[in-house]
């Protein structure tokens, strides 16, 4: 099996190209990721990599496909509810060459070095799926309470839109500010969308109830604070709603546990930096 995880360079020409310093953030970007935990829309794909990126997800969700031994998780139904659908996998990237070289599109890796602060570090990658009428939701949630075995705190996460996504096919909503807020417990992901309002305070309890829906269109991108509350909606409409996301850290983040980071993956000693065969260096 050819695992794309040995190869820390694009291995075709479909981001292919120079930094355009005009995809950097400019401040009122950065003011708002930063007064809020989240920015969007990012420019991120273009019409003819979306289009490669598509049919590579048709495939790869295959169950049947003869890679799904290089997944770190695959779940090809992950709701808790027998009406509804939730496709959700890790480590497209090692099996797909256009989910593999997406890593290094430097219309990604120049707003994420921003964000960070400083190099840019690979942690793991995702894809989410919600098919029409049936999708189902996805519950609020910070990323960082399913990571606390890495640290410190400096990851980011960048979600893709790989079709165009509103409130009727399940768009992410955030809480402005959340990533102020301490470490919550960590939810099912594919449970009740409100399964964490027990653990809010009263303050906290209100500001759920005034969401931002993030609406953008198919190849833009959000990037949001490991802390940042979000969650979405189900899929009420007669489009897909398919997405993928980059998980990213600063350079320097070391393992907190001598267990392994990810499902198959070589431990890294606690208290040692993380880096490695699947944990490569992007810019």
């Amino acid at each position: 099996m050819n695992d794309l995880s040995k190869l820390h360079e694009p291995v075709s020409d479909l981001f292919r190209s120079n930094p355009d310093r005009s995809r950097a953030l400019g401040r009122e970007f950065l003011d708002a990721y930063h007064r809020d935990g989240f920015v969007a829309p990012v420019p991120m794909f273009s019409a003819d990599q979306l289009g490669v990126l598509r049919a590579e997800l048709d495939q790869l969700s295959d169950p049947n496909q003869p890679f799904n031994p290089l997944w770190y998780e695959f779940h090809r139904n992950e709701s808790t509810d027998d009406d509804t659908e939730l496709f959700h996998a890790l480590g497209a990237w090692r099996i797909s060459t256009a989910f593999h070289d997406a890593l290094w599109n430097p219309h990604f890796l120049l707003p994420a070095s921003q964000l960070l602060g400083g190099k840019v570090r690979f942690w793991h990658d995702q894809v989410f799926c919600k098919p029409p009428r049936c999708g189902g939701p996805v519950a609020w949630h910070q990323d960082y309470s399913y990571w606390t075995r890495t640290g410190p705190m400096n990851h980011l996460t960048c979600w893709i839109a790989l079709d165009d996504s509103d409130k009727e096919n399940g768009c992410l909503h955030y809480i402005p500010g959340s990533h102020r807020w301490s470490l919550l417990p960590m939810p099912q992901i594919a449970g009740s969308l409100d399964a964490i309002s027990s653990d809010l305070t009263e303050q906290q309890k209100d500001q759920l109830q005034s969401p931002v829906a993030v609406e953008i269109a198919a190849g833009e991108a959000c990037f949001h604070h490991p802390l940042t509350l979000h969650g979405s909606e189900g899929n009420r409409s007669d489009r897909p709603r398919r997405a993928m996301v980059i998980n990213v850290m600063l350079d320097g983040t070391r393992s907190l546990s001598d267990e392994p980071l990810l499902e198959g993956v070589d431990p890294i000693p606690k208290g040692r930096p993380v880096g490695g065969q699947f944990f490569p260096l992007l810019e």
